[in-house]
This record gives C-alpha cells, sequence and structure tokens, in this order.
C-alpha cells in the first residue's frame, strides 16, 4: 500500500503497526501546532485549520483498521460521537453528576474502548468482506 492509498482511500486494511504510527504522528502535530499556537508563536486559526484538514487522512486510517476488524466503517462515528459530547456545555443543560457523565465520561469510555479495539487487537486474518489481508505501507 502506498502513503497515498494509506492516507486518502477508505478501500483495504491495515494493521496495528500502520494505525499507530498515525495516530502517534498525528497526535505529535497536533501537541507541536497547538502549544505554538498557545505562546501565541502561531496564529490559533492556524492550528485550527490543520486539525480540520487531518481530519480526512485519519477518518481514512480508522475505517481502514476497522475494515482489519472486521467492522464497518461507520463505527467510526463513534468518535465523532465522543468528540461532540466532549465539547458540548452540559452544565448549562444539566446539573451535577450527570453533566460530568455526559461531558467527560462517556466519550472518555468511547475513546479508550475505540483505541483499545483498534491498537491492541489483532485483525481478521485472511480475507474478508472489506478485502484481502492487511497490506503494509511502503514508507520508502
Amino acid at each position: 500500500m502506498t502513503i497515498q492509498q494509506w492516507l486518502f482511500s477508505f478501500k483495504g486494511r491495515i494493521g496495528r503497526r500502520d494505525f499507530w504510527i498515525w495516530i502517534i504522528l498525528w497526535a505529535l502535530t497536533m501537541v507541536v501546532l497547538f502549544s505554538l499556537a498557545g505562546n501565541a508563536l502561531v496564529d490559533l486559526q492556524l492550528a485550527a485549520f490543520a486539525l480540520v484538514c487531518l481530519l480526512w487522512p485519519t477518518a481514512c486510517v480508522v475505517v481502514k483498521r476497522l475494515h482489519d476488524r472486521g467492522r464497518s466503517g461507520l463505527w467510526a462515528l463513534l468518535m465523532i460521537m465522543a468528540w461532540i459530547l466532549l465539547a458540548g456545555n452540559w452544565a448549562a443543560v444539566m446539573g451535577g453528576v450527570w453533566a460530568w457523565a455526559l461531558g467527560r465520561f462517556v466519550p472518555t469510555v468511547i475513546i479508550v474502548m475505540l483505541l483499545l479495539d483498534l491498537g491492541a487487537f489483532i485483525g481478521t486474518q485472511g480475507e474478508n468482506k472489506f478485502g484481502k489481508d492487511t497490506l503494509d505501507v511502503k514508507f520508502r
């Protein structure tokens, strides 16, 4: 699999190694960009634009990893739901423990469970309905 297929196509399957390579690169990029924006070295809007630009490659990598686990790419919508729940101002709608549960606990559980499922468990061995066995990304 080429780097272009890895980052811009929803077809195929990837293994845990290629999944973690992207997640670590994405996380490091976000930490660096938003740290620079926090210190006023980079405009915050530029950091947010970079985040939006990296949504497509992140979705492609996550969907291909879900395919390797034998799941539909629609499971990636759980990550979007968790992100929306994290961004909500639940204290204004409901009080006390319910605001914490809906705004922090539930999204954290969703994200941790998906990261464990995609990053720790081996994919389907052999061919499944999403394609042949996993293809390693050729970085050279």
